[in-house]
């Protein structure tokens, strides 16, 4: 058997390191740290395009403005569309947003001991003047964009945010 062969550029998409403290506690990474390629979206979504790209970028910038200077925190994060799953890509961004950040819909991870529940981080049909945020669960919808958990009012709309994390601020 042969390895994967992809397009060269893969490589050169920038990766997003989180620490997830549910893997780290169920010891699927001992220090918790968890590293996403692009090469990871594209095997979920079966393709890459112009909206996995995207959609890669966009959470990239989302959780750089989240966590400026730090390891985001995936199962703390909530992603919010504005449009509803089945509607046009909404359903494709969050496959990719979800795989980042651990943010499910109904059907996602409970919980153990009342920690680490990820179910309901992933919500469609948010009103917004934006089409997408990436929020943290505890921070309360404000203008549109993300903001970090208990840390202020950091907010930018994904949809000018750039990978290097530049957006409009709230």
């Amino acid at each position: 058997m042969t390895a994967m062969q992809t397009p060269a550029f893969f490589d050169q998409v920038p990766k997003i390191l989180v620490h997830d403290a549910l893997a780290q506690t169920l010891g699927a990474v001992r220090d918790g740290l968890m590293e996403y390629r692009y090469i990871d979206a594209v095997k979920l979504a079966g393709h890459s395009c112009p909206t996995v790209a995207s959609a890669w970028l966009m959470t990239r910038a989302a959780l750089a403005r989240l966590y400026p200077e730090q390891t985001p925190r995936r199962g703390e994060i909530r992603v919010e569309l504005c449009e509803r799953q089945e509607a046009g890509v909404a359903g494709v961004i969050a496959s990719v947003a979800s795989l980042v950040t651990g943010a499910a819909g109904s059907g996602g991870f409970k919980g153990l001991g009342g920690r680490y529940a990820r179910r309901a981080l992933l919500v469609f049909g948010v009103p917004m003047h934006g089409q997408n945020a990436i929020r943290s669960p505890r921070q309360r919808p404000q203008r549109r964009g993300i903001a970090p958990s208990g840390r202020g009012a950091t907010s930018c709309s994904l949809e000018n945010a750039d990978a290097g994390g530049a957006g409009d601020p709230a």
